[in-house]
């Protein structure tokens, strides 16, 4: 697994020269969700799909 550090250049190496911050800030931001939720997978923080449909039927 590489590191974060490596992930986050290659991720921003990626976009193009013309990224403005907000566009390299976005991409961080999506990779550190990505993370986040893997940990919350690995932790059993989730929900049932049962339980998601409900609520979004309840809206």
């Amino acid at each position: 697994m590489e590191t974060l550090k490596k992930e986050a250049i290659e991720a921003i190496s990626k976009l193009p020269d013309t990224a403005t911050i907000e566009e390299i800030m976005y991409r961080l931001y999506v990779i550190d969700k990505i993370h986040k939720g893997k940990d919350a997978v690995g932790e059993g923080k989730t929900i049932s799909i049962q339980y998601l449909e409900k609520e979004v039927q309840s809206c």
